[in-house]
């Protein structure tokens, strides 16, 4: 998206309807330099403030986005593009995304983690040391189900994150 493009759009709805942009502001709810910075193209409005605007001018949100105004057969057309370009914009890819959110699920477990490992350790010895056979073999297949248990946990909070939880 040509937040320039937008900025100059939002500026000329704006003189249209012959306002300044403390008077916009106001009716916004919003500051004059708030105003400002949307149309210097230096930020974009908000969701919630886009639908405003949209309403406010009379205009379609994806005209805004657009940073123009739009003739009934190329709108089809412009809102692809706009999505599009929304879904591609993001600087990081999904890959990146989900390792981010793999390693802040491992830093916030980590003790959680080694407790368990610890534990499991423990009872290993043990058993190993007063030769409890059946806590020899079924610490290792606690530990897998643990293990396997915990990886779901994560990939279960990477994936809320990632797209939302499941209702």
């Amino acid at each position: 998206m040509d937040t320039i493009k937008i900025g100059n759009f939002l500026a000329s709805l704006r003189k249209e309807q012959n306002l300044t942009q403390e008077a916009l502001g106001e009716k916004l709810g919003v500051t004059n330099k708030t105003i400002s910075r949307w149309e210097n193209g230096n930020y974009l409005p908000p969701v919630e403030m886009l639908k405003e605007l949209s309403d406010f001018y009379h205009i379609s949100i994806n005209e805004i986005l657009c940073g123009e105004r739009l003739a009934k057969e190329d709108y089809q057309e412009k809102a692809e593009e706009t999505i599009t370009g929304i879904l591609t914009g993001s600087p990081f890819s999904f890959k990146e995304r989900s390792d981010f959110w793999k390693r802040k699920w491992q830093k916030d477990h980590f003790y959680g983690n080694l407790l368990l490992a610890v534990l499991l350790l423990a009872l290993y010895i043990t058993g190993w040391q007063f030769s409890i056979l059946p806590l020899m073999i079924a610490v290792p297949f606690a530990a897998l189900f643990l293990y396997m248990k915990r990886r779901n946990d994560m990939m279960i909070y990477v994936e809320n994150n990632l797209y939302g939880p499941v209702k």
